[in-house]
């Protein structure tokens, strides 16, 4: 996707986090768009069975993530969250990657206590009702 529509669908979805998370909470990495660098989990890469290659491949993903210091990598597909979780974890870096639709629900309202497992502490809670503290 990256590549095939170009900077026009990098934009929309900038245009989504941002409206999610706060422009202010925004941090884009360096290069991105259509120059960002894969991950190294797509096109069956993640099923292949040459896990050795892929990590080392992604090593590249894992150092621009790093870079930005932020607190949370947000993943648009599942192959890039399964890839980017494990390179998190394989080099180190220990980021909460989250799936893009968790934050679109989490600002709803409506994301659910058993959706959370990639939420790190700080946001774990947020709009989760508790019908025991309700009274």
């Amino acid at each position: 996707m990256r590549k095939s529509y170009g900077d026009a669908i990098a934009d929309d979805l900038r245009f989504v986090v941002k409206s999610v998370v706060g422009e202010e909470n925004f941090i884009d990495m360096t290069p991105n768009k259509s120059n960002n660098f894969c991950c190294g989990g797509g096109g069956g890469f993640l099923q292949s069975g040459f896990k050795e290659e892929r990590l080392l491949y992604g090593k590249i993903k894992d150092d621009q993530i790093r870079a930005t210091k932020a607190d949370y990598c947000i993943a648009g597909c599942h192959n890039c969250h399964a890839q980017i979780h494990e390179l998190s974890e394989h080099y180190g870096g220990n980021y909460p990657v989250v799936h893009l639709w968790t934050l679109i629900c989490l600002s709803l309202g409506i994301l659910g206590p058993n959706e959370r497992e990639y939420l790190g502490d700080d946001l774990k809670e947020v709009n989760v009702f508790h019908p025991e503290t309700a009274m």
